[in-house]
């Protein structure tokens, strides 16, 4: 696809496109790549960090804990603080902060200085989430706004389904620290090209006020929060423990096939998502709860046939893709002139789903087994599915409304 790009409508950096201007997308869609496989890539290296560390594999994944911390515990101050930033600088900022923090990782014999060097990548990737959707947004004419969300939302699931495997091998042939240094040489590699091919973008006026106040206040964006926190709470708590569940149900050994149907899913689910959300916003979210739903229902019921549990995995995969770019789409819209604020807001409750995901799995696994993961999921949906279905005025609207 050929970039035209029309004159500027304002001498604020603002650029209109014609067509989905993809060199500048797909350079944001890498940085949520790089995002979401340096918060994941410690999961396929545990036994090997914890090794060259001197520590333990549970001591090794708090790798992982401290990266969310770090997210959630910063994205609202930090995009607050920086609110009038350009958004090329902050951009460059938060990938810089990446750059070094998985050169640290990847030079450190220390566990203090790595966890310390995961926690400054998860600040990095609160200012990189509560950015990246916004100046997609802004990048393009009203009409292709959800469209290029969901080409830059591609970055997770090939994170998730290419990404971790790959450094995984690596961290196999090379060692677990050049996969690191892989991360390294892609965030450099990155920075040239938001450098040299992504627009510039203007922060917001000063003296906005409470951000954070202001942007509850604002209709639809509390039921948008509500559904992020427990959708992805619901999402995490079987994503963290499929191995696990596989494990206990006789296809330990078929994981790595599991979640690669997810991810093909998942990509056809972006692709989907993309080509219609702007539309069918609130359609798509009670389908993709669904679709969800009904991974669940098969894997709390039919788990010991194979074909049922490729099939869950799919439709899994169609039902979540689409999430992310379903909800940053619905926080934007509802969010309005408070959008950033409001997207701060889901990064966090993001992160801290993912946290509590992983702690109620736990939880689950060690009162109940391995089988209430799916039953978990099917509870958790219900008041998801009320409440989208509930805010047809503000938040996921009907069209027309």
């Amino acid at each position: 696809m050929r970039n035209r790009t029309l004159q500027p409508t304002r001498p604020a950096g603002g650029v209109e496109n014609s067509t989905l201007p993809l060199r500048a997308l797909l350079a944001l869609a890498t940085a949520v790549f790089v995002t979401s496989l340096t918060e994941t890539l410690p999961a396929g290296l545990l036994p090997a960090m914890g090794a060259g560390l001197g520590v333990g594999e549970s001591a090794a994944g708090q790798s992982v804990t401290v990266y969310a911390v770090g997210t959630a515990l910063t994205a609202i101050p930090l995009s607050a603080a920086t609110a009038t930033w350009r958004r090329k600088r902050l951009l460059l900022a938060a990938m810089t902060g990446f750059a070094v923090a998985n050169t640290v990782t990847a030079a450190s014999a220390s566990y203090p200085l790595t966890m310390a060097a995961r926690f400054v990548a998860g600040v990095a990737a609160g200012l990189a989430w509560a950015l990246l959707a916004g100046y997609a947004r802004g990048l393009v004419p009203a009409p292709l706004r959800g469209r290029a969300v969901a080409v830059v939302m591609t970055g997770i699931p090939v994170a998730l389904s290419l990404g971790v495997p790959a450094g995984t091998f690596v961290g196999e042939a090379l060692g677990w620290r050049a996969a690191f240094w892989l991360m390294t040489v892609v965030a450099v590699a990155l920075l040239g090209w938001i450098a040299l091919l992504v627009p510039d973008r203007p922060g917001q006026e000063r003296g906005g006020g409470a951000p954070v106040r202001g942007a509850l206040a604002v209709p639809g964006v509390v039921a948008v929060l509500f559904v992020t926190l427990v959708l992805v709470l619901a999402h995490t708590v079987l994503y963290a423990y499929i191995a696990t569940f596989l494990d206990r149900i006789g296809m330990g050994g078929a994981a790595d096939v599991v979640l690669l149907v997810f991810g093909g899913a998942s990509l056809m689910s972006i692709w989907v998502t993309g080509s219609r959300v702007d539309r069918r916003l609130r359609a798509l979210t009670v389908a993709g709860v669904l679709l969800i739903g009904a991974a669940a229902a098969l894997l709390a019921l039919v788990a010991d046939s194979p074909v049922a549990v490729y099939a869950a995995a799919a439709l899994w995969g169609l039902g979540w893709g689409g999430v992310p770019t379903l909800l940053q789409t619905a926080v934007a819209e509802a969010g309005g002139e408070r959008a950033e604020s409001a997207q701060a807001m889901l990064v966090t409750l993001w992160n801290v789903a993912m946290a509590g995901g992983g702690a109620a799995g736990g939880i689950l696994l060690d009162l109940f087994g391995a089988s209430a993961f799916p039953w978990s999921v099917l509870a958790l949906l219900l008041p998801v599915l009320a409440v989208v279905t509930g805010a047809r005025r503000h938040g996921f609207p009907t069209p027309g409304s």
